[in-house]
């Protein structure tokens, strides 16, 4: 395994413990994706729920632009390896 690599897994290790931190703690997570269209990302919710999001004209909130089916968070648990 490269340096790179191994830096790469500390990163995405670290990434996952603060979600979970965050999530347990009752606060959203955001995941961002580059399969989504610019200025979009995913917004985790405590409850499980996933919504696509942007960053609201006040830039201190999201803005909704649709909440995930059941059937569609469980394909981005699957992809993101959540």
């Amino acid at each position: 395994m490269s340096d790179l690599e191994v830096l790469e897994d500390i990163g995405t290790a670290a990434v996952k413990r603060l979600r979970q931190q965050e999530l347990a703690a009752g606060f959203p997570f955001l995941i961002n994706s580059k399969e989504l269209p610019s200025k979009q990302s995913y917004l985790e919710y405590p409850d499980g729920s996933i919504s696509i999001v942007t960053v609201a004209a006040n830039k201190r909130s999201f803005d909704t632009v649709r909440k995930l089916s059941t059937d569609e968070v469980q394909a981005l648990r699957n992809r993101f390896n959540l």
